[in-house]
């Protein structure tokens, strides 16, 4: 049931519904960190047909930016550790 003022929520507990989640973890400087939608943001650059490494990297970053919050000290470890999430999702 969803209430669309107040967003999707399980009818048992009151949290996320467990279906709805759609943060995956990767490592970003060593560290485990959780990124909202990142298979759905690789799965869209993927669709722009990028081959410039430095251009699929920015629009990696980009999106990720739009639903996550990325420290400005961190941009470039979050853009190297999302990139080699790209690659390893290309295989």
């Amino acid at each position: 049931m969803t209430n669309e003022k107040e967003g999707d929520y399980c009818t048992v507990c009151g949290g996320i519904r467990p279906d709805a989640i759609t943060t995956k973890t990767i490592l970003v400087d060593g560290r485990e960190t959780g990124i909202n939608r990142l298979d759905e943001i690789i799965a869209g650059v993927r669709k722009l047909n990028l081959t410039d490494t430095a251009a699929i990297r920015e629009n990696l970053l980009k999106a990720v930016q739009e639903c996550n919050y990325v420290p400005t000290k961190k941009m470039d470890a979050y853009a190297d550790a999302i990139l080699q999430e790209y690659r390893n999702a290309g295989e």
